[in-house]
């Protein structure tokens, strides 16, 4: 009897240490620090714009992507040979089926129709049980559905700002414009960024309980005197385990490729601390990044965070970094609209983990 309640003893012994460990693994991985620096490598191109009878297209760009029913639901925007945008959809289960991927023009969903449709934003709304799209027609748009895998039923577009542009960007785009709207909530509030190809990114919110209604209160939140270093693109995302927040911010480089910034704070409504956010020290840039089969691109551009979940916290895992981008060929020229962008993956490979 007293051997077999040594042994007893033991096993449960070596259960809980096994679940401590595994806790343990666990609590590191959540509470890993993002570096200070950081090191990718690329895909080759994983995703070309698909022409048919009424769609000649030029590029694919602007991806959002989230990883749901097992598989990958990335929507994108299109341009054409007239220099016309559109949104596009496609999903597949693996990485190496996305180049083959059926894809589904959203102009062909009647409540979409045509007209100007760019760099969608797509995540669950938990609060209300619903997918939102968030895109832009102009002024920041959005539409809902119950199902992101069924882009024909996407409602017709709503306005976020149904009075038009607020007084602050108006006064402060100078050339540039109102562009690239991203969405991400808290526990109590949903903020807005955008940016305005001036320098400037903006911050407008609402409540939980109020979205997608009654957007306000839209401040400069981040300024430079060089326009090209603070353009376009924002991402911000929240890191799975810890109260902090990573932003993405593309930039224009002095070498005319683009790569992105990046900065932390630990509450959306509060300061943002440089991060790896220069030319010699970016976020991701070409010279950061190793291409196994040569690069395909000098430009790591417009693109969107593989997240952890699908919700309107937008989580990333600060362990297993990767990043859905546009590129385009380095010998490409010609207006920007019609440049030959393509969509590839990237992979953190000094991750602190």
């Amino acid at each position: 009897m007293h051997t077999t309640r040594i042994r007893r003893w033991q096993r449960t012994l070596v259960a809980a240490l096994v679940a401590l460990a595994t806790l343990s693994t666990v609590v590191s991985s959540a509470s890993a620090a993002l570096p200070t620096s950081f090191r990718w490598s690329s895909s080759n191109v994983l995703i070309s714009p698909r022409s048919d009878a009424t769609h000649n297209l030029v590029s694919i760009k602007d991806p959002t992507v989230v990883r749901w029913n097992n598989r990958w639901h990335v929507y994108a925007s299109t341009v054409n040979t007239n220099q016309q945008y559109s949104l596009v959809y496609l999903n597949f289960s693996d990485w190496s089926q996305a180049a083959s991927a059926p894809q589904f023009y959203l102009n062909n969903n009647p409540n979409i129709g045509n007209g100007y449709r760019a760099a969608p934003e797509l995540f669950f709304f938990a609060p209300q049980n619903r997918w939102y799209l968030v895109y832009q027609t102009g002024p920041p748009s959005f539409s809902t559905a119950a199902d992101p895998s069924q882009p024909g039923t996407w409602t017709r577009p709503a306005n976020f700002f149904p009075n038009g542009e607020p007084a602050i960007v108006t006064q402060n785009k100078g050339n540039g414009q109102w562009i690239d709207f991203w969405v991400i909530c808290g526990s109590v509030n949903c903020y807005l960024f955008f940016s305005d190809d001036n320098g400037h990114l903006y911050r407008s919110r609402t409540s939980i309980a109020n979205f997608p209604n009654g957007f306000t209160d839209t401040q400069i939140v981040l300024s430079d005197p060089n326009r090209f270093a603070l353009f376009e693109a924002s991402n911000i995302y929240k890191i799975r385990g810890q109260q902090a927040y990573l932003l993405l911010v593309e930039a224009i480089g002095s070498d005319g490729k683009r790569y992105f910034r990046s900065w932390t704070t630990n509450r959306l409504d509060g300061a943002w601390t440089p991060l790896a956010n220069t030319e010699a020290n970016p976020f991701a840039r070409a010279n950061n990044t190793t291409f196994a089969s040569g690069a395909w691109t000098r430009d790591i551009s417009h693109g969107e965070m593989i997240r952890s979940g699908v919700d309107q916290l937008l989580e990333i895992d600060a362990c297993h970094l990767q990043y859905l981008y546009q590129g385009m060929n380095p010998s490409a020229t010609g207006p920007y609209n019609l440049l030959p962008w393509r969509l590839g993956l990237l992979t953190q490979t000094n991750s602190n983990c």
